[in-house]
């Protein structure tokens, strides 16, 4: 099924990876009422507790998909369909022998760099520095992607803060931004 049968109407198509409870989701769909936005969120506890968090925020442009979103992204999305992705705050996977798991790597970069529409947008936070390295490196290298910075981007006053950003915050920790365009 297409997102405009899953939405009722046609509209440009942006989300966030890894939603969680869709505390940043919720905002950032209510001040994108324009947008249809997926939440992508296997965590159970996550998807329930997002749906109470959505209806608070009036989001009512958001649908959950509680499925892989490195699946998803190869079996469900056409070319350029999505016009911007939030990925904030990944499991940085600190011990080197789990680096496997983390969600940026090549392949899958290459995967949602496919989905952009040109023009479109990929950010991603995190307040863990090697793995902000790691994501920049990957990301660096993906040629349909352009960095809009020199390296780190600015923290951009739309995006709501997340619990885990106030943790690494309390922690000492740099949170790193990091924003690229389909070039596509």
């Amino acid at each position: 099924m297409t997102p405009a049968g899953r939405f009722g109407r046609w509209a440009r198509l942006g989300g966030e990876i890894g939603s969680g409870a869709a505390a940043s989701c919720a905002a950032l769909a209510a001040a994108r009422p324009s947008y249809d936005v997926l939440a992508f969120e296997v965590w159970r506890p996550g998807v329930a507790s997002s749906l109470t968090r959505l209806e608070a925020a009036g989001a009512t442009n958001v649908r959950l998909i509680q499925v892989d979103s490195v699946w998803s992204m190869k079996h469900l999305f056409v070319s350029g369909s999505i016009v911007e992705l939030w990925t904030l705050f990944p499991d940085p996977w600190p011990k080197k022998r789990h680096h496997k798991r983390r969600l940026l790597q090549a392949s899958f970069v290459h995967a949602l760099a496919e989905r952009l529409a040109p023009g479109g947008y990929l950010h991603v936070a995190t307040d863990w520095t090697p793995y902000a390295d790691e994501m920049l490196q990957v990301l660096d290298a993906e040629p349909l992607l352009r960095n809009t910075a020199n390296g780190l981007a600015e923290r951009p006053a739309w995006r709501p803060q997340t619990k885990f950003e106030t943790r690494g915050l309390r922690l000492g920790h740099e949170v790193r931004d990091l924003v690229f365009e389909a070039s596509g």
